[in-house]
């Protein structure tokens, strides 16, 4: 480098010559390049001439030092601002010429040649940057100085835009107009534009930083306006003119398009006023008849129209709300209808599979619907609840009666857990059971299922009809998940009282072992806990035949020696033996009959004679008409005693034959089965002391809460009453009243003084 072509610092005007020439260079000769020369001279030129006082005012004379020099650059500051100015007023008078497209071509060509040039011209002036401005910002002198950088866009702001943006934004909002309406247009385009009004957006406090007030200002507001103004037009035309789901594709498109245009070539600061708006007039301005159209899709299960209009009206404030209502009376509707077809089919008693099969098929329909359609969303799963709480708890097969639904959900459960061929495989079973759970969900008066469960797992238990111990186990276990310790506690005694009683029934086998006449061949005990085993002591006397007294006297003192003090009650009713015929000569091999308690008493007693009348039977087996009668009817309908000298079974005078031609192509022959007439008094007994009981867990709660409370109004108290029990069951307010009455009577609670809805404890 030559320094003598650089002027000399102290020559203002030879300087700036020197200057101009090169930011002419820079600025309107960009794309010949500037080599690196030339850049080091002209970045020279403008450190000598405002770096020069630091040469020419030093004080020399003795101890005492000048003030600090003033920093000089203000000259070329202003030359370089009046510069800018002209620079860019002939670049705004080339391009009134142009329009549209072309003239956003020209601008963003112009915007990033002087930018580029820009950049080069800030370095080059660094020194007065450095030192120059920095002085005058930090005093702040002046508020319109800035960095060179800074200046420049300072300058197109002021001297370019503030006279062509009205023409470039109307060009870029027709651009985005023809890309609406389907054209393909120059994004790019619009990109270098947009970022150039981001790029112009100065923080006036702190000029290192940026604003977004020109990209706001000037664009998106009438960006936005313009975009308002374009989808109301198309909404209304459209939906006048198409269907609902039509509409709803479109309106889906019309959004991505949006949420596609800001990824393309907005500022991502427009998102939360441009999609908002877009929401406003496509989904809100047209809510009303997009919800009219969701009961028809409904009906014609449109799953992909349901999400899309699910997806459409949750970008909107309670946009869901008449969808969830409509989903939950369609739902409710849907149930009832479905029970109601299977209770038509069947005059008689609904079946319990097809009935719980009916209710968990409404269920997974619709669940699915949910899942799918509505995103699981909490509101849809809400709805679908309170439906299915409406239909699984009243609906025609329930007649009014919400006690229903448990039982024969109950008694669903008692035909899976039974031993059956027609059952389920074990992986598969633990998802049937798994689908009664959800019913179970849905059912109010947990406590009926409960007793009805609890006296059917009773009998599986005892019969030994039980398919597996594992389900039993793990049925028991979903319920405690579902309902608590509390509401399974007996449940889990039984099963325990089971495996107690196998250990206890070893142990008496082994003590019989030991005795050379064993007295029966084959003897099994369940010792049952009274407190946890849903059974009743028998309703009349029985005297044991002498073939059974032995082993009975055995295991008495048995048991007492293991468990002293321990009270036996047998309960002969539920007891069952199998008898081995030896009397039929025409049978090659002795039939084996399967029969009750009571019913092996009657038969032990045509051991001694072939034919015995009524009053002998009645007399030897001391069994009350009510158990002697069913026990010969069923003995005389399977023809192993024939009945004679009366014309129905159990009448004064009638007479009972062994029947010696008796035959049958079943070696074993169950003979110990229920009548109709006592599967319903069982029912009836079992829904009456579910009554009672509810009156008692009524009246516990009543005083647990009281006790709590001490005093509380009758209103008050009612609804506390209700919140409390609802999980097991819908307490109804004049049982509710009732009880508080009787507890009145039992002075467990009073009134009130002078306040007759006001109750108080009694301690």
């Amino acid at each position: 480098m030559n320094p003598a072509t650089i002027p000399s610092g102290n020559d203002f005007n030879a300087t700036w010559a020197f200057l101009q020439d090169g930011l002419d260079q820079i600025m309107t000769r960009f794309e010949q390049g500037l080599d690196r020369t030339r850049y080091s001279v002209l970045y020279s030129a403008v450190h000598n001439y405002c770096a020069r006082s630091d040469s020419n005012m030093q004080n020399t004379g003795g101890m005492h030092t000048a003030p600090a020099p003033p920093l000089i650059g203000g000259e070329v500051y202003q030359h370089l601002s009046d510069y800018l100015k002209n620079h860019l007023e002939n670049i705004r008078r080339e391009s009134e010429q142009y329009m549209d497209e072309s003239l956003l071509q020209y601008y963003t060509k112009q915007w990033t040649k002087y930018t580029a040039a820009a950049r080069v011209v800030n370095n080059i002036f660094m020194y007065l940057n450095r030192y120059w401005v920095k002085r005058e910002i930090d005093e702040d002198r002046k508020s319109d100085v800035y960095d060179v950088f800074t200046l420049t866009l300072v300058s197109w702001r002021k001297y370019m835009f503030e006279y062509v943006h009205h023409n470039v934004i109307a060009a870029v909002l027709k651009m985005i107009k023809k890309q609406r309406n389907g054209e393909v247009i120059e994004t790019g385009l619009i990109k270098n534009v947009v970022d150039s009004f981001v790029s112009l957006g100065l923080d006036h406090n702190d000029s290192s930083k940026s604003s977004l007030d020109v990209y706001k200002d000037y664009f998106e507001k009438d960006f936005l306006e313009a975009t308002e103004v374009y989808y109301r037009t198309e909404s209304e035309k459209f939906i006048s003119e198409n269907s609902i789901p039509d509409y709803m594709k479109k309106a889906e498109m019309r959004l991505n398009e949006e949420e596609g245009r800001i990824q393309m070539y907005l500022h991502p600061s427009t998102h939360k006023t441009l999609i908002p708006i877009c929401e406003n007039v496509l989904v809100r301005c047209q809510e009303d008849s997009i919800w009219e159209g969701f009961q028809s899709l409904l009906d014609m299960d449109k799953q992909d129209d349901l999400h899309r209009m699910y997806s459409l009206l949750a970008r909107i404030p309670d946009g869901l709300n008449p969808l969830r209502v409509s989903f939950e009376e369609h739902v409710k509707k849907a149930g009832l209808s479905a029970v109601e077809r299977i209770s038509q089919n069947e005059n008689e008693a609904v079946d319990p599979k097809s009935y719980v099969d009916t209710l968990l098929e409404v269920h997974k329909k619709y669940n699915d619907l949910v899942q799918s359609a509505f995103n699981g969303e909490h509101g849809f799963v809400a709805a679908l609840d309170k439906a299915c709480g409406e239909f699984v708890n009243r609906n025609k097969v329930c007649k009014g009666a919400s006690s229903k639904s448990p039982e024969l959900l109950a008694r669903f459960c008692d035909q899976l857990l039974k031993k059956s061929a027609k059952n389920p495989e074990e992986d598969e079973l633990e998802d049937v059971l798994n689908n009664v759970m959800i019913v179970f969900k849905y059912v109010e008066d947990k406590d009926v299922f409960q007793k009805f469960y609890s006296k059917m797992l009773a009998k599986r238990l005892v019969n030994g009809t039980s398919a597996s111990d594992d389900t039993e186990g793990s049925m028991i276990s979903k319920l405690k998940e579902a309902c608590g310790f509390e509401y399974t506690s007996k449940l889990q005694r039984m099963l325990t009282d089971m495996s107690l009683s196998k250990e206890l029934n070893d142990s008496f086998k082994e003590v019989v072992q030991n005795h050379d006449d064993t007295g029966l061949n084959d003897f099994n005990i369940l010792v049952l806990s009274a407190g946890s085993w849903p059974l009743s002591p028998p309703s009349t006397s029985f005297n044991l035949p002498d073939a059974v007294v032995k082993t009975y006297d055995r295991f008495q003192k048995f048991y007492q020696n293991k468990h002293s003090g321990r009270k036996l009650n047998w309960l002969f009713q539920l007891s069952k033996a199998e008898l081995k015929t030896h009397y039929l000569r025409a049978a090659k091999v002795g039939y084996t009959f399967m029969v009750s308690g009571f019913q092996m008493g009657v038969l032990l007693q045509f051991n001694n004679a072939d034919s015995c009348t009524y009053e002998d039977l009645h007399r030897s087996t001391a069994l009350s008409p009510e158990a002697l009668n069913p026990a010969l009817a069923i003995l005389v309908k399977a023809k192993i005693l024939l009945l004679h000298d009366a014309p129905n079974v159990g009448d004064a005078g009638s007479r009972y034959v062994l029947n010696m031609e008796f035959k049958s192509k079943k070696v074993r022959i169950n003979l110990n089965m229920q009548m109709k007439m006592e599967q319903k008094a069982e029912t009836d007994e079992t829904h009456k002391t579910i009554e009672e009981d509810r009156m008692f867990v009524m009246q516990a709660a009543i005083v647990r809460i009281m006790k709590t409370r001490k005093v509380m109004k009758h209103v008050a108290l009612i609804e506390e009453v209700i919140t409390q029990l609802q999980s097991r069951f819908k307490p109804r307010v004049p049982a509710i009243k009732k009880c508080i009455d009787v507890l009145l009577e039992k002075e467990y609670i009073e009134r009130a003084e002078n306040q007759k809805d006001m109750y108080s404890y009694v301690a």
